[in-house]
Protein backbone atom coordinates (compact mmCIF):
# COMPACT_ATOMS: atom_id res chain seq x y z
CA UNK A 1 0.00 0.00 0.00
CA UNK A 2 1.13 3.66 -0.88
CA UNK A 3 1.90 5.94 1.75
CA UNK A 4 -0.88 8.06 1.09
CA UNK A 5 -3.10 5.44 1.45
CA UNK A 6 -1.68 3.73 4.40
CA UNK A 7 -2.12 7.53 6.22
CA UNK A 8 -5.72 7.40 4.36
CA UNK A 9 -6.68 4.37 6.15
CA UNK A 10 -5.20 4.96 9.42
CA UNK A 11 -7.49 8.08 9.58
CA UNK A 12 -10.34 6.24 8.88
CA UNK A 13 -9.48 3.72 11.59
CA UNK A 14 -9.26 6.15 14.35
CA UNK A 15 -12.41 7.99 13.78
CA UNK A 16 -14.20 4.32 13.67
CA UNK A 17 -12.60 3.40 16.62
CA UNK A 18 -13.49 6.79 18.65
CA UNK A 19 -17.47 6.24 17.49
CA UNK A 20 -17.13 2.62 18.56
CA UNK A 21 -15.31 3.48 21.85
CA UNK A 22 -15.05 6.92 23.48
CA UNK A 23 -12.09 5.72 25.36
CA UNK A 24 -8.50 4.52 24.19
CA UNK A 25 -6.35 1.63 24.05
CA UNK A 26 -3.72 1.30 26.48
CA UNK A 27 -0.95 -1.10 26.90
CA UNK A 28 -0.48 -1.25 31.01
CA UNK A 29 2.13 -2.24 33.47
CA UNK A 30 1.25 -1.72 36.64
CA UNK A 31 3.82 -3.14 39.72
CA UNK A 32 2.63 -3.87 42.77
CA UNK A 33 4.19 -1.00 44.26
CA UNK A 34 6.70 1.65 42.87
CA UNK A 35 9.33 2.27 45.27
CA UNK A 36 11.10 -0.54 47.38
CA UNK A 37 12.40 0.57 51.01
CA UNK A 38 15.19 -1.58 52.94
CA UNK A 39 11.86 -2.42 54.91
CA UNK A 40 9.81 -3.41 51.95
CA UNK A 41 9.55 -6.42 50.59
CA UNK A 42 11.97 -7.11 47.51
CA UNK A 43 9.58 -9.08 45.58
CA UNK A 44 7.40 -7.06 43.35
CA UNK A 45 3.99 -8.65 40.96
CA UNK A 46 3.68 -6.63 38.01
CA UNK A 47 0.02 -6.99 36.01
CA UNK A 48 -0.05 -6.73 32.02
CA UNK A 49 -2.50 -5.33 30.29
CA UNK A 50 -4.68 -4.16 27.20
CA UNK A 51 -7.35 -2.37 28.11
CA UNK A 52 -9.33 0.70 28.44
CA UNK A 53 -8.10 2.23 32.33
CA UNK A 54 -10.47 4.77 32.69
CA UNK A 55 -13.34 2.01 31.97
CA UNK A 56 -12.09 -0.81 33.69
CA UNK A 57 -12.51 -2.67 30.48
CA UNK A 58 -10.42 -5.34 29.20
CA UNK A 59 -8.91 -6.65 25.97
CA UNK A 60 -7.93 -9.81 24.91
CA UNK A 61 -4.15 -9.89 25.13
CA UNK A 62 -1.70 -12.87 23.78
CA UNK A 63 1.54 -13.66 25.08
CA UNK A 64 4.26 -10.98 24.67
CA UNK A 65 6.53 -10.61 22.22
CA UNK A 66 9.00 -9.45 24.26
CA UNK A 67 9.11 -8.51 27.98
CA UNK A 68 12.11 -7.75 30.02
CA UNK A 69 13.87 -4.86 32.68
CA UNK A 70 16.53 -2.59 32.03
CA UNK A 71 18.66 -1.97 34.90
CA UNK A 72 22.35 -1.50 34.94
CA UNK A 73 22.30 -0.31 31.77
CA UNK A 74 21.38 -3.60 30.39
CA UNK A 75 18.40 -5.44 29.20
CA UNK A 76 17.02 -8.25 31.01
CA UNK A 77 14.80 -11.05 29.03
CA UNK A 78 11.82 -11.51 31.72
CA UNK A 79 9.63 -13.39 29.14
CA UNK A 80 9.28 -16.65 31.01
CA UNK A 81 8.58 -15.17 33.78
CA UNK A 82 4.66 -14.39 32.53
CA UNK A 83 1.85 -16.16 33.56
CA UNK A 84 -1.96 -16.49 31.83
CA UNK A 85 -4.43 -14.65 33.86
CA UNK A 86 -8.16 -13.89 33.06
CA UNK A 87 -10.56 -11.01 34.05
CA UNK A 88 -13.78 -9.03 33.09
CA UNK A 89 -14.58 -5.43 33.21
CA UNK A 90 -18.06 -4.17 34.33
CA UNK A 91 -20.38 -5.45 31.73
CA UNK A 92 -18.20 -7.71 29.94
CA UNK A 93 -19.63 -10.94 29.67
CA UNK A 94 -16.63 -12.44 28.32
CA UNK A 95 -13.25 -12.97 30.46
CA UNK A 96 -9.98 -11.91 28.59
CA UNK A 97 -7.06 -12.85 28.87
CA UNK A 98 -3.81 -10.66 30.75
CA UNK A 99 -0.59 -11.29 32.09
CA UNK A 100 1.39 -11.15 35.69
CA UNK A 101 4.91 -11.56 36.34
CA UNK A 102 7.07 -11.84 39.98
CA UNK A 103 10.32 -10.14 39.90
CA UNK A 104 12.63 -10.34 42.97
CA UNK A 105 14.83 -6.69 43.63
CA UNK A 106 18.53 -8.01 44.38
CA UNK A 107 20.08 -4.46 44.41
CA UNK A 108 19.90 -0.70 43.91
CA UNK A 109 18.95 1.35 41.28
CA UNK A 110 16.14 2.11 39.15
CA UNK A 111 13.85 -0.72 37.40
CA UNK A 112 12.57 0.21 34.13
CA UNK A 113 10.28 -2.83 33.21
CA UNK A 114 8.80 -2.62 29.38
CA UNK A 115 6.78 -4.97 27.08
CA UNK A 116 6.45 -5.18 23.59
CA UNK A 117 2.80 -7.29 22.64
CA UNK A 118 2.36 -8.97 19.96
CA UNK A 119 0.00 -6.74 17.47
CA UNK A 120 -3.83 -6.70 18.34
CA UNK A 121 -5.96 -6.42 15.61
CA UNK A 122 -8.86 -4.28 15.86
CA UNK A 123 -11.89 -5.18 13.68
CA UNK A 124 -13.91 -2.08 14.82
CA UNK A 125 -10.65 0.24 13.22
CA UNK A 126 -9.28 -1.82 10.59
CA UNK A 127 -5.92 -1.54 11.89
CA UNK A 128 -3.34 -3.26 14.52
CA UNK A 129 -1.99 -1.88 17.57
CA UNK A 130 1.38 -2.46 18.97
CA UNK A 131 1.63 -0.02 22.22
CA UNK A 132 5.28 -0.36 23.70
CA UNK A 133 4.74 -0.05 27.21
CA UNK A 134 7.26 0.62 30.40
CA UNK A 135 6.72 1.64 33.84
CA UNK A 136 9.39 2.68 35.85
CA UNK A 137 10.43 1.30 39.79
CA UNK A 138 13.02 2.91 42.23
CA UNK A 139 14.80 0.43 44.64
CA UNK A 140 16.44 0.60 47.93
CA UNK A 141 17.32 4.82 47.48
CA UNK A 142 19.75 4.63 44.18
CA UNK A 143 18.35 7.06 42.47
CA UNK A 144 19.88 6.34 38.90
CA UNK A 145 18.89 5.22 35.17
CA UNK A 146 15.35 6.28 35.12
CA UNK A 147 15.80 8.40 32.20
CA UNK A 148 17.50 5.61 30.18
CA UNK A 149 16.30 4.55 26.69
CA UNK A 150 15.68 0.60 26.19
CA UNK A 151 15.73 1.09 22.33
CA UNK A 152 11.60 0.46 21.64
CA UNK A 153 10.46 1.24 18.05
CA UNK A 154 8.73 4.09 20.02
CA UNK A 155 8.79 5.16 23.39
CA UNK A 156 8.53 8.04 26.27
CA UNK A 157 11.48 9.23 28.16
CA UNK A 158 10.79 11.02 31.03
CA UNK A 159 12.40 14.79 31.97
CA UNK A 160 10.49 14.41 35.31
CA UNK A 161 11.52 11.86 37.28
CA UNK A 162 8.90 9.18 37.09
CA UNK A 163 8.37 7.96 40.67
CA UNK A 164 8.32 10.04 43.90
CA UNK A 165 5.82 12.49 42.52
CA UNK A 166 2.23 14.08 44.50
CA UNK A 167 -1.00 14.79 43.01
CA UNK A 168 -1.03 17.15 41.13
CA UNK A 169 3.01 17.31 40.14
CA UNK A 170 3.63 17.98 36.17
CA UNK A 171 4.88 14.65 34.64
CA UNK A 172 6.92 15.67 31.51
CA UNK A 173 8.17 13.06 28.86
CA UNK A 174 9.56 13.43 25.34
CA UNK A 175 8.08 10.93 22.37
CA UNK A 176 10.34 8.82 20.62
CA UNK A 177 9.99 7.24 17.00
CA UNK A 178 13.02 5.05 16.24
CA UNK A 179 15.27 6.85 18.50
CA UNK A 180 14.32 10.70 17.27
CA UNK A 181 11.72 13.21 19.12
CA UNK A 182 8.33 13.39 17.22
CA UNK A 183 7.03 16.84 17.00
CA UNK A 184 3.76 18.06 17.64
CA UNK A 185 3.09 14.31 18.70
CA UNK A 186 -0.67 13.56 20.05
CA UNK A 187 -0.57 11.72 23.54
CA UNK A 188 -3.71 10.28 25.54
CA UNK A 189 -4.02 10.45 29.12
CA UNK A 190 -6.00 8.44 31.11
CA UNK A 191 -6.16 7.21 35.00
CA UNK A 192 -6.04 3.72 36.06
CA UNK A 193 -9.94 3.93 37.41
CA UNK A 194 -9.26 0.45 39.09
CA UNK A 195 -12.05 0.19 41.61
CA UNK A 196 -14.89 1.62 39.02
CA UNK A 197 -15.00 5.06 41.98
CA UNK A 198 -14.54 7.68 39.13
CA UNK A 199 -17.66 8.52 36.87
CA UNK A 200 -16.80 10.31 34.26
CA UNK A 201 -19.86 13.49 33.51
CA UNK A 202 -19.02 12.81 30.00
CA UNK A 203 -17.06 11.00 27.49
CA UNK A 204 -14.23 13.94 26.51
CA UNK A 205 -13.14 13.21 30.45
CA UNK A 206 -12.45 9.75 29.80
CA UNK A 207 -9.37 10.10 28.00
CA UNK A 208 -7.68 13.57 27.91
CA UNK A 209 -5.87 14.46 25.09
CA UNK A 210 -2.28 16.67 24.83
CA UNK A 211 0.09 17.69 22.10
CA UNK A 212 3.98 17.78 22.40
CA UNK A 213 5.69 20.79 21.61
CA UNK A 214 8.28 21.17 18.29
CA UNK A 215 10.87 19.17 20.24
CA UNK A 216 8.40 16.16 20.81
CA UNK A 217 8.48 17.37 24.90
CA UNK A 218 4.78 17.43 26.52
CA UNK A 219 3.76 18.06 30.02
CA UNK A 220 0.53 17.05 31.89
CA UNK A 221 -0.27 17.75 35.68
CA UNK A 222 -2.12 14.88 37.14
CA UNK A 223 -5.42 15.56 39.59
CA UNK A 224 -6.03 12.67 41.18
CA UNK A 225 -3.96 9.83 43.34
CA UNK A 226 -2.98 6.83 41.57
CA UNK A 227 -1.74 5.50 38.12
CA UNK A 228 -1.54 7.51 35.19
CA UNK A 229 -0.85 6.31 31.47
CA UNK A 230 0.84 8.07 28.95
CA UNK A 231 0.10 6.97 25.13
CA UNK A 232 1.89 8.89 22.53
CA UNK A 233 0.18 7.55 19.41
CA UNK A 234 2.05 7.34 15.72
CA UNK A 235 1.91 6.05 12.87
CA UNK A 236 4.40 2.58 11.73
CA UNK A 237 6.05 3.08 8.57
CA UNK A 238 5.00 -0.17 7.97
CA UNK A 239 2.05 -2.86 7.46
CA UNK A 240 0.06 -5.53 8.69
CA UNK A 241 -0.85 -8.20 6.60
CA UNK A 242 -4.77 -7.77 7.68
CA UNK A 243 -7.51 -11.13 7.87
CA UNK A 244 -8.22 -9.88 4.71
CA UNK A 245 -4.98 -10.31 2.82
CA UNK A 246 -4.56 -6.82 2.20
CA UNK A 247 -2.34 -4.15 3.83
CA UNK A 248 -3.15 -2.91 6.94
CA UNK A 249 -1.99 0.17 8.57
CA UNK A 250 -0.79 -0.13 12.25
CA UNK A 251 -0.74 2.38 14.87
CA UNK A 252 2.36 2.16 17.32
CA UNK A 253 2.00 3.92 21.01
CA UNK A 254 4.44 4.44 23.43
CA UNK A 255 3.37 4.55 27.10
CA UNK A 256 4.71 5.32 30.05
CA UNK A 257 2.78 5.05 33.61
CA UNK A 258 3.80 6.99 36.90
CA UNK A 259 1.70 6.74 40.35
CA UNK A 260 0.89 9.51 42.51
CA UNK A 261 0.35 10.03 45.74
CA UNK A 262 -1.91 13.17 48.21
CA UNK A 263 0.18 15.03 50.35
CA UNK A 264 -1.36 14.11 54.26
Amino acid sequence: MKRKGIITALMVCLIIGWVAKAGAHFGMIIPSDDIISQEDSKTITLNVMFSHPMEGQYMEMEKPKKFGVRIGKRNVDLLGTLKAKKGKGPGQTKYFTWWQATYKIKRPGDYIFYVEPKPYWEPAEDCYIIHYTKVCINALGLEQGWDEEIGLETEIVPLTRPYGLWTGNLFTGIVKVKGKPVPYAEIEVEYYNKDGRVKPPADPYITQVIKADENGVFSYAMPKAGWWGFAALNEATWTIKGPDGKDKPVEIGAVFWVRTRDMR
